[in-house]
């Protein structure tokens, strides 16, 4: 009983190793399945439809390119931006579409019977297209966008692909010249209507200032109108009492006899000889208005009646006569309103006018500008990159050198089981 473990061990080597000797003694098959499996390969290898693939790398473009787009001040684009603007233009679908469109001649291959033009790009789109993106989890030097296309023999694959690239980069310099486009005119837009705010600031502030004037000058012309009208009244008062205190001194003039004009000294010397002391006090008061006589006061009080205007008589009523005139016309107020150009008295809006004139002329040739730098358009490659000859050859030399000896294993196993069951001795 404990002899069975080491005879069944020995058992097993001796199977293994009539294994590798079963396998040896089929070796013919092994080697007619492995070069069935080679040539099969070998077949394939020379006979499968070829498919070549082509990439392109696109990396962020030098400062300098953007530069006149950047110095605008109203457009801001970093060349990292920019790199993933392209990239997202040329991922994206709508893109890609309108190349399919614009150029059916390169995509013929593609389309295939029976199938619509949208079908062929879906597959076109899935199956030769991919974007390789930088891994955000390796540092490498600079940023970049990998472009990678799969197409059939018979297909211009450079044609394609450098097409569809230059085709993204065209439609996002269209769409950032248009952007460009839009905030230039939304920036003047919003520039003319500062302008016009202070133009409209400016017409109120000029009819102010109009109004303030001419209002000024109305109440000043009244002023000076009621002055003279005042001074006139004041001046027919006077001439009127004048005329009355005339007419009071002829009466006494002529109850006493005086004619021409006298005086109280001259008056006392004809009746008696005067006292030197008395003489000199009655020279230093004023003389009675009766002593000039009744000729001159008749005569003076007839011009005063005759009289029709007393302006000339105070000085007050040339001096308002001529502020009357000079209120006729506000020169200030004409000339104002002469302003033939009027846009430069407005205030504070030098660097409105300076911006609105350097985005009016502003002239960014989107045509040259640069977005990215292509460090490598598509080439046309040596060799397909499908069937790989070599790989599939050694592949199928390897699967068919497993299946034989699969092969030759099982048909030992059967020749096996065989000899087992004919060796079994027969009971009756």
């Amino acid at each position: 009983m404990r002899s069975q473990p080491q005879l069944q061990t020995s058992t097993e080597e001796i199977d293994l190793l009539e294994l590798f000797s079963s396998i040896w003694r089929q070796r013919t098959t092994v080697i007619s399945v492995t070069l069935l499996a080679g040539l099969i390969g070998t077949g394939y290898a020379f006979l499968a439809p070829r498919e070549y693939q082509v990439s392109s790398v696109l990396r962020p473009a030098a400062i300098n390119e953007l530069d006149a787009l950047n110095r605008s001040e109203i457009y801001t684009l970093p060349p990292a931006e920019a790199l993933n603007k392209v990239g997202a233009r040329i991922d994206s679908y709508d893109a890609r579409l309108s190349f399919f469109k614009a150029n059916p001649e390169l995509f013929k291959a593609f389309k295939k019977p029976g199938q619509s033009l949208e079908q062929g790009f879906e597959e076109f789109n899935n199956n030769s297209l991919s974007l390789v993106l930088p891994d955000p989890k390796k540092v490498d030097l600079s940023s970049y966008i990998q472009l990678n296309m799969q197409y059939p023999e018979d297909t211009n694959g450079t044609a394609i692909l450098n097409g569809l690239v230059d085709h993204a980069i065209g439609l996002e310099r269209a769409q950032i010249a248009a952007d460009l486009k839009v905030i230039i005119n939304n920036r003047l837009t919003e520039l003319q209507g500062k302008i016009d705010v202070a133009r409209s600031n400016y017409e109120i502030d000029k009819e102010w200032r109009i109004a303030k004037l001419l209002e000024a000058d109305k109440i000043k012309r009244a002023q000076l109108q009621d002055e003279l009208a005042g001074l006139r009244l004041q001046m027919n008062k006077v001439r009127a009492n004048r005329i009355a205190e005339l007419g009071e001194a002829i009466s006494i003039a002529k109850s006493m006899g005086i004619r021409t004009p006298t005086t109280p000294s001259s008056m006392a010397t004809a009746d008696s000889k005067p006292n030197q002391v008395m003489r000199t006090e009655v020279n230093n008061q004023a003389i009675p208005l009766y002593f000039m006589g009744t000729e001159a006061l008749e005569a003076e009080r007839d011009t005063l009646q005759k009289r029709k205007n007393d302006d000339f008589t105070n000085e007050r009523v040339a001096e308002i006569a001529k502020e009357l005139k000079l209120l006729e016309a506000n020169r200030e107020v004409e000339t104002m309103n002469k302003r033939v150009n009027e846009d430069i008295f407005l205030q504070n809006i030098e660097t409105l006018r300076a911006e609105k004139a350097r985005l009016s002329n502003l002239n960014i040739d989107m045509s040259t500008l640069k977005l990215v730098t292509i460090d490598r358009r598509a080439l046309q490659p040596r060799a397909p990159a499908k069937p790989k000859k070599a790989l599939a050859i050694a592949l199928s030399l390897a699967g068919g050198l497993m299946l034989g000896m699969l092969a030759a294993l099982t048909r030992n196993t059967i020749q096996s089981r065989r000899k087992a069951a004919l060796s079994k001795p027969t009971h009756h």
